[in-house]
């Protein structure tokens, strides 16, 4: 089989006429082929512009959408080319929403326009709708061939999941995202049967840490291997795009070996900077193209980039395969394995697959979408940032024209008279001394009562809200900081706790706490017991709005360490074939506190990688390598992180 392409090539939008039956009950069946309909997926614009692609959601709404994430500046223009079969009126609809209606906030900030061959249309978008839905754009005149545009007004996270033009000008489009995801895939013209990815060894889902580990380790272990990654990039929460900095203690004795390949795919050590932390830094600091590059340097991996698990294939509690959807295409993708590892964060893969799973019923961990501010009149600053007016930033600054005005915000988080970090001496934990510092940190965290599944993009939003309302505060009420502004946030959200699998032992805090010693123990960790909840000196009249974190310190946080956890963790209790590594492992909700940071969940992605070769080399399961092999397995963790079987 040819190795895929390493980056993904995104498809154009294209012109398809197939409107389905199951739909159209109005329409007669010639007139599935008459074409009636001309449908666009926002993420194959030809030119994306400054818009963002956004997949966290696909399994709410069964496709990703186009953000424009511009910090309160409008980003640039979303453009691609269509050809109508003919030229004439048609009715308009967007697929959108008003981001902020579920908080009833006054305002619409995530206004846009549509553009036909550089003309907006009348209506204007993103102001209706607390759920996502078919905004009517009304009847317009098109040529046959037409320029399509998005065009942001705000820089405030506007959002475009698709556009439909049909000639029936009384077709209203359906919102039932089953039958819309049917109405969609007849319309772009794409096939019922999922296109053949190839069969594999080893089929890893999630390109974190412990995915991209797993993948290397079995690969070096002689088995082929699929890793399977939703973003363009590598690293989870380690990426440029989440910036949270791998924590966790590598090379531990008795097994020093373990976490050599984490500490060959993490960046490298950086100072603590003005602002005393590694988090939320430029970009190039998390290494994204190191990652890649370990990846693509070996032979036996197949990466599959832009790819998000949507189906699970199984029977009898095994699974035989696993479906991707492409993010820009749209395009179906089967592949086959013989084990599978979910290093998802969330357990998608076990949870399709019908694996046991815990997950709380409430009082969450949260999500972080860090975030920074820069200095305009700091030209090393000006000149390193990551804004998408950079030009026309660095030109001002050239001339002098350094002053940073920023509107306010009242559909963000009302801050005007509340602490947050960041403001005067309200400090977070482990706060800079500088008060910039303890802006956008890993404290900012929202969602502790929300489904960290279902209201993804709910809980970013309200990450969002509260950004925005601490920066109006500090910019208008307090009259601070004339010369910063934004410099960078992250809209892929840092996942804390969502679904733990089931294995063979289930972790708890006090098999830490109480030094239980496992035969099997196989990663090492080095992270307190730490679980956050809402931080109570912030949270006042904030009831669901909760925004700032307080992480476990004291009595209980810590354990004598490292603690060697066991391999039973890694393996599902009830699906014969499936490896777990990450933050969805075999572990209680306390139990997750040591176990959930990068670096320690990598070391299992190693284990699982070497589990998975022994499992091949004896065909056994992974629970046979405990009941048979667990010797062998004790006797590859001894071998450096480059040793093949």
């Amino acid at each position: 089989m040819k190795r895929r392409q390493f980056i993904s090539t995104a498809g154009k939008a294209t012109l398809m006429l197939l409107a389905p039956m199951e739909i159209l009950a109005n329409y007669e069946i010639s007139d599935k082929i008459s074409g009636k309909f001309v449908f666009v997926e926002a993420e194959q614009f030809t030119h994306q512009g400054g818009w963002e692609l956004d997949q966290q959601s696909m399994n709410q709404m069964g496709s990703p959408y186009l953000l424009a994430h511009g910090l309160g500046i409008p980003v640039e223009d979303a453009t691609t080319q269509i050809t109508f079969p003919e030229k004439g009126k048609y009715r308009l609809w967007v697929r959108t929403r008003d981001w902020v209606a579920p908080w009833e906030a006054p305002g619409t900030p995530g206004k846009f326009q549509l553009l036909l061959n550089d003309k907006p249309v009348k209506e204007t978008f993103g102001t209706k709708g607390t759920e996502w839905h078919w905004h009517d754009g009304g009847v317009v005149e098109v040529s046959q061939k037409t320029k399509v545009a998005l065009h942001d007004l705000t820089g405030f996270e506007g959002r475009c999941e698709a556009i439909l033009f049909c000639k029936d000008l009384n077709f209203e489009p359906i919102n039932d995202v089953t039958a819309l995801t049917k109405f969609r895939r007849k319309l772009l013209g794409l096939p019922e049967k999922p296109e053949d990815g190839g069969n594999f060894d080893l089929v890893v889902s999630g390109g974190g840490f412990a995915g991209t580990c797993a993948a290397l380790s079995a690969a070096r272990n002689g088995l082929t291997v699929a890793l399977i990654q939703d973003r363009p990039v590598l690293g989870g929460n380690g990426s440029s795009e989440v910036r949270v900095w791998p924590e966790g203690h590598t090379r531990q004795e008795p097994f020093p070996h373990i976490g050599e390949i984490v500490d060959e795919i993490a960046p490298e050590t950086i100072d603590l900077g003005k602002y005393g932390t590694r988090n939320a830094r430029l970009g190039d600091s998390y290494d994204d193209q190191r990652k890649l590059e370990v990846v693509k340097n070996e032979p036996r991996i197949t990466l599959f980039l832009e790819e998000r698990v949507i189906q699970v294939k199984h029977k009898n509690n095994t699974i035989s395969a696993i479906v991707s959807q492409n993010t820009r295409t749209a395009v179906h993708t089967k592949i086959k394995g013989k084990f599978f590892a979910d290093c998802t964060g969330d357990a998608t893969v076990g949870f399709l697959a019908g694996a046991d799973y815990e997950i709380s019923s409430s009082g969450f961990m949260g999500f972080s979408n860090m975030w920074n501010v820069m200095d305009a009149a700091n030209k090393e600053e000006v000149l390193k940032c990551e804004c998408k007016d950079k030009t026309a930033l660095t030109l001002s600054c050239e001339i002098g024209e350094v002053e940073q005005p920023f509107p306010r915000c009242p559909w963000a988080l009302d801050l005007s008279d509340k602490p947050f970090p960041g403001r005067a001496n309200y400090k977070g934990q482990w706060g800079s001394e500088d008060p910039l510092g303890n802006l956008g940190g890993w404290f900012w965290e929202s969602g502790f009562d929300k489904d960290p599944i279902t209201d993804v993009e709910k809980i970013r939003d309200l990450n969002f809200r509260a950004m925005y309302g601490a920066w109006d505060a500090l910019k208008n009420v307090d009259k601070l900081y004339p010369n910063h502004r934004l410099g960078w946030s992250a809209f892929i959200s840092g996942k804390r706790e969502s679904r733990r699998l089931m294995g063979d032992v289930k972790l708890t805090a006090n098999h830490f706490r109480d030094k239980v010693d496992f035969e099997d123990g196989a990663f090492p960790c080095s992270w307190g017991i730490d679980v956050h909840t809402p931080h109570e000196s912030f949270d006042e009249d904030l009831k669901g709005e909760e925004f700032i974190s307080f992480a476990t310190t004291g009595k209980g946080y810590d354990y004598e360490g490292p603690y060697w956890a066991p391999y039973r963790a890694l393996y599902s209790q009830n699906i014969t074939n499936l490896f777990m590594a990450g933050r969805n492992i075999s572990v209680s909700r306390e139990g997750l506190g040591p176990v959930r940071v990068m670096k320690t969940c990598g070391m299992m992605g190693e284990i699982v990688g070497k589990a998975a070769a022994l499992c091949s080399l004896y065909n056994t399961t992974p629970r046979g390598i405990y009941e048979n092999y667990l010797d062998k397995l004790k006797e590859l963790m001894k071998q450096p992180g480059a040793k093949r079987l």
